[in-house]
C-alpha cells in the first residue's frame, strides 16, 4: 500500500489537527481529503507553499482557541433542563439526544454544532447527567442536563436487577414455602366407547 505525505487544513479527530503534515494511505487521501478540501498533497513543489500556510494555519489556531476560551468563560454558568415523557422507575419514551441539547444551547444565544456535543449514548431515563461541548480541539465545555418527567412528577428510582441466579432462586424458595398441592384433583372422565 502506497502512503501519500499531505497538509491538514482542517482538524480531523484521527489523524490531527490543522497545519500538521501527515502520512495517510494514498486512497484516503485521494478519494476522500482532498476532494473534501481537508488536506492538500505535500509534494516538493509546494513544500515552501505549504510551510506558509502551515505558520499562518497555525496562527489562526491559536486565535480560535483563545476565542474557544473566552466561549468557554462565557458558558460556564449555563445548565440545561429538559421535560421528557417518563415511565415508571424514570425510563423516558424517547429520550435526549445531541441535536436536542444543540437546539437548547441555540435557544439560549449560543450556535453550536450538534458534532461537537458528545454523548456516549441518549439520554433514556431522568437524572441529572454531564454533557461534553467540544468548543476547540483543545477546549471541553462540561454542561450540567437534568432530564424530569413531564408535570414534574419525581418517579421512584429503578430497582437495582438482581443477576438471574438470584432471582431464580428466591422464586424456588417463594414457592416451596407457599401451600401448594402437588397432585391436581381432576374429575374422572368416562369413556364413552
Amino acid at each position: 500500500m502506497a502512503n501519500t505525505t499531505i497538509l491538514l487544513r482542517d482538524d480531523i479527530e484521527t489523524l490531527g489537527g490543522r497545519g500538521e503534515i501527515v502520512k495517510v494511505k494514498s486512497g484516503y487521501a485521494r478519494n476522500y481529503l482532498l476532494p473534501q478540501g481537508l488536506a492538500t498533497l505535500a509534494t516538493k513543489g509546494n513544500v515552501k507553499q505549504i510551510q506558509q500556510e502551515r505558520t499562518a494555519l497555525l496562527k489562526r489556531a491559536a486565535d480560535e482557541r483563545s476565542t474557544a476560551e473566552a466561549q468557554k468563560e462565557q458558558m460556564s454558568t449555563i445548565a440545561l433542563s429538559f421535560e421528557r415523557k417518563a415511565g415508571e422507575g424514570g425510563t423516558l419514551f424517547g429520550s435526549v439526544t445531541s441535536m436536542d441539547v444543540a437546539e437548547a444551547l441555540k435557544a439560549k444565544g449560543y450556535e453550536i454544532d450538534r458534532r461537537s456535543i458528545r454523548m456516549r449514548d441518549a439520554i433514556k431515563e431522568t437524572g441529572e447527567f454531564t454533557v461534553n461541548v467540544k468548543l476547540h480541539r483543545e477546549v471541553t465545555l462540561q454542561v450540567p442536563v437534568t432530564v424530569t418527567p413531564e408535570g414534574g412528577e419525581v418517579a421512584e428510582p429503578k430497582a437495582e436487577k438482581k443477576p438471574r441466579k438470584e432471582a431464580a432462586a428466591e422464586v424456588e424458595t417463594e414457592t416451596n414455602d407457599s401451600d401448594y398441592t402437588t397432585e391436581t384433583e381432576m374429575p374422572e372422565v368416562e369413556d364413552e366407547s
